[in-house]
């Protein structure tokens, strides 16, 4: 596989572990889909960046990216209802405790909440993909260019 775990924003891989398991690099992502028939990525954005920004594309690996919104736009309040509408979710298309789940927001602090919160759910590999779909800004406050899915390169598309 790609680069594993990193070192997340409370600090060691191994403190993140308690909580879920871990941040992975997008190409890490990319390797955990294609290896494991059962894995999926989760794509917990909401539908108006779903709709404007595009997102990954699985269909070379025969998988269909899950869509479900961590917070509603606009108000972005939290959906309660997040863990029991995933584990539903999951359950339908045949994944278990211990399947692969990895998350990706915008730049990965959403995507870091819902791995935790899944975790708590009881699931075992909750993954948080680091930089998310679009990274962080660069100098000139542009996303896309500093790290990411889109920079790592891997398949998107407009929805």
């Amino acid at each position: 596989m790609g680069e594993g775990k990193t070192h997340n924003q409370q600090g060691s891989a191994d403190s993140a572990a308690a909580l879920y398991a871990g941040d992975i690099s997008p190409v890490s992502a990319w390797d955990i889909l294609q290896a494991e028939a059962d894995a999926v990525l989760v794509d917990v954005r909401t539908d108006a960046e779903w709709a404007f920004v595009g997102g990954p594309d699985l269909g070379a690996l025969g998988k269909e990216l899950l869509l479900l919104q961590w917070q509603v736009f606009p108000q972005m309040a939290r959906d309660g209802a997040f863990s029991q509408k995933l584990d539903q979710m999951l359950r339908d298309c045949g994944a278990g405790k211990d399947t692969a789940v990895i998350f990706i927001c915008r730049s990965g602090a959403r995507s870091r909440d819902a791995a935790i919160s899944l975790t708590g759910a009881g699931y075992h590999r909750c993954y948080n993909l680091a930089g998310g779909f679009e990274g962080d800004l660069d100098a000139q406050g542009h996303r896309g260019q500093v790290n990411g899915w889109k920079c790592a390169g891997l398949p998107w598309r407009q929805r």
